[in-house]
């Protein structure tokens, strides 16, 4: 009896412990987290928003029965328009998108922050007309989302140019102040879960409920317990991976943990090459390497080629399944640019675990893990992430209220 009464004294206070942190934490940084959640709930969506307000770039319409163009005229037609060397084309899979062409001209350096080869622009498929510049295009809901983005990692310090704090770029320390909050975010999200669990675990199934028609004070803490509970994987996962883009230590020591880790002065791998072509012997074109990556891997998908700079690099293929349930991963291939051979094969779901959770760190936290389906489930995720710490704080100012009356009671019956 003495080790019951024990254990059920000792509880209290572990409860108590970890509601404190959990409090404090959020407390010190709920303004930051608000700001960073809300940013995040918008940028779920960034593609798509992105593709809206831009759709002439990204849809074509064509005649029913149309056919589109070889790859190879398309890229012929492309070159001779710009006087480029096309270096990677994406070719969906769905009929009514354009494809996009990376461009690189000769002189030609790649923007500050641009990814891949060249320049993008969108070509309609079955014109094989230049429809527009994607690397460069701008319009008012592209510069809301850089605002956005901006917003959520650098709470828009970057933008200032003068050093706020001594030598440190406000880029960095706007980085900081994110990465740190999302920390405490999420210690709260692992606290939060210990104390949902009530006093007595028999009434455990009360935390999976919201009483609408209870007084606001109760409504607003089931808000905060209930949906918290719900989105609790999300929160975690989110958390978890966001500060890796503020720390290098953090991102360190998450690929350490993963077994993934290279120290930076480690030697590279060197880029698998293609085999020295027989004299006379001429590179293959798109459609045979299309041809080569159906049979590696025979599936429905969109494609990224991307073309071989010399006479002895290799072709890479990426090849990402689609539907609203496709895996943001792709599986690639590395070809051999005369005779179409299979040089490597990175097949996603064939990699261990470890590898497959860090090649997935990005998509972890922007939520498109799994296609359209997970977007929505990370977008509601968020949506809750914004509100709790201002359902948190009501939580505390309403216990703080309820002590003073009560203190202000005991007072008058002892006066």
């Amino acid at each position: 009896m003495g080790s019951e009464k024990r254990d059920k004294a000792t509880w209290p206070r572990v409860r108590k412990f970890f509601n404190d942190i959990h409090l404090w934490l959020g407390l010190a940084s709920g303004l930051i987290v608000i700001v960073v959640c809300f940013t995040g709930t918008v940028y779920v969506f960034n593609t798509e928003i992105r593709e809206m307000s831009a759709s002439h770039l990204y849809r074509v319409e064509a005649e029913a029965g149309a056919v589109a163009l070889a790859p190879d005229t398309i890229v012929a037609r492309v070159e001779s328009a710009l006087g480029g060397k096309v270096r990677m084309v994406r070719i969906p899979r769905d009929g009514s998108r354009t494809w996009q062409v990376a461009v690189q001209k000769e002189g030609e350096k790649p923007a500050p922050g641009r990814r891949g080869p060249g320049t993008m622009y969108a070509v309609n498929p079955y014109t094989g007309e230049v429809i527009g510049n994607i690397s460069e295009y701008k319009n008012g809901v592209t510069e809301f989302m850089r605002d956005m983005f901006s917003l959520h990692r650098w709470l828009l310090l970057d933008r200032i140019e003068e050093p706020i704090f001594g030598e440190l770029p406000n880029r960095t320390l706007g980085s900081y102040i994110t990465g740190t909050a999302t920390i405490f975010f999420t210690i709260g999200v692992l606290t939060g879960l210990i104390i949902w669990f009530p006093k007595k675990l028999k009434n455990w199934k009360q935390g999976l409920k919201i009483k609408w028609d209870s007084n606001w004070k109760r409504l607003n803490h089931d808000l905060h317990n209930t949906l918290a509970f719900y989105s609790l994987i999300f929160l975690f996962l989110m958390g978890v991976t966001g500060p890796q883009w503020s720390f290098p230590w953090y991102r360190e020591g998450l690929q350490k943990t993963l077994g993934t880790w290279r120290a930076p002065d480690a030697p590279r791998e060197k880029p698998p090459r293609s085999a020295f072509p027989p004299e006379g012997a001429q590179a293959g074109n798109i459609a045979f390497y299309l041809e080569a990556a159906d049979e590696a891997l025979p599936y429905e998908g969109d494609y990224a080629i991307t073309l071989p700079p010399d006479s002895t690099a290799a072709v890479s293929v990426t090849k990402n399944r689609t539907g609203f349930l496709a895996p943001a991963a792709g599986d690639r291939l590395t070809l051999d640019q005369y005779s179409g051979a299979v040089i490597e094969k990175d097949v996603f779901r064939d990699k261990p675990l470890n590898e497959r959770i860090a090649g997935s760190i990005k998509a972890l936290h922007l939520g498109d893990v799994y296609g359209m389906f997970t977007k929505i489930l990370y977008f509601f995720a968020c949506l809750v992430a914004t509100t709790l710490p201002i359902t948190g704080t009501l939580i505390w100012v309403n216990k703080l209220k309820k002590k003073k009356k009560k203190a202000r009671k005991e007072a008058v019956q002892v006066a």
